[in-house]
């Protein structure tokens, strides 16, 4: 039995446990947030596991677990950070031929010249996020000028915070009437996905589909064409599992963001043989660290 340490959310680890137990996989949760860890006398050692399950999204708590277990990481530290740059993953795919969003990167500060220069590259509505923030947090959609200039001021209070590293922000092309699915990739293959929907009963205004502010994701047989989108994705990113954020109009269908720590949903929202496939990359992570 191979043994995994799982630094994830309580919810995706629950859903995995059992699975990966039946292929041969024992799974344990070791949170690195919200705690605190006696570093003379941890509560794990180096010895314990054979790989972990995907780097602490905090890169000071993840380092401190990353020494204490001393593992490979399916998704390291640096696929994590990969992902979770938004620019950087829109400028990869760019080069690598991925349709993507037309985007803009602000690095603050900047001066109003150059924000009116990066709004109008763009029929408005456009779509202002901060860069590398997840769950859909502080991502704005405005359609005029002045309220484009008082988004980019509140961001500029905001990033006046020493201990937000992350000062830069997107300008993106907004996309109306988009379907929004994210695709999984395992191991360089596309094992299912979702699509994501503001509920019938909600405000009809509502434009966000992140599970985390109320859509509901529901599994979906995702056709070839965004299968290769999502699998292009993973591997011109480097990243080994991998959730891809697909929008996806009548004449085209872009790659809008990545989670390289994506939540695993429910079993039946995959291909069959999901968990295959993800134990055996799990079992291939460990290996790989033992050559």
């Amino acid at each position: 039995m191979l043994d995994l340490a799982v630094a994830y959310r309580e919810e995706t680890f629950e859903r995995m446990r059992d699975p990966l137990a039946e292929r041969g996989v024992a799974v344990h949760h070791v949170p690195s947030d919200s705690r605190a860890i006696h570093l003379s006398d941890p509560p794990w050692g180096p010895d314990e596991f054979d790989a972990g399950f995907v780097y602490p999204s905090r890169a000071m708590e993840g380092g401190v677990v990353d020494a204490l277990l001393d593992v490979p990481w399916v998704n390291d530290r640096e696929a994590v950070l990969t992902s979770r740059n938004k620019a950087g993953v829109v400028a990869r795919l760019e080069r690598a031929g991925v349709p993507v969003p037309e985007s803009v990167l602000v690095s603050n500060p900047a001066d109003e010249t150059d924000l009116l220069s990066a709004f109008e590259r763009f029929d408005p509505p456009v779509v202002v996020k901060p860069n590398s923030t997840t769950r859909g947090v502080g991502v704005a959609k405005v359609g005029d000028a002045d309220s484009y200039l008082g988004v980019t001021d509140y961001l500029d209070l905001v990033h006046d915070y020493r201990a937000t590293g992350d000062k830069s922000f997107l300008v993106q092309a907004y996309l109306p009437d988009a379907t929004d699915y994210r695709a999984m990739v395992v191991d360089g293959e596309c094992v299912g996905g979702v699509e994501r929907r503001v509920p019938d009963d909600a405000d009809s205004d509502r434009w966000k589909h992140n599970v985390h502010r109320g859509a509901v994701a529901t599994g979906v047989d995702l056709p070839a064409n965004l299968r290769d989108l999502a699998e292009r994705t993973a591997d011109a990113l480097g990243i080994d599992y991998l959730g891809v954020d697909l929008l996806v109009t009548d004449d085209r269908a872009v790659v809008n963001e990545t989670n390289a720590r994506p939540t695993i949903d429910a079993e039946t929202k995959y291909d069959d043989g999901f968990y295959d496939r993800l134990a055996d990359l799990i079992r291939r992570t460990a290996a790989d660290d033992r050559d």
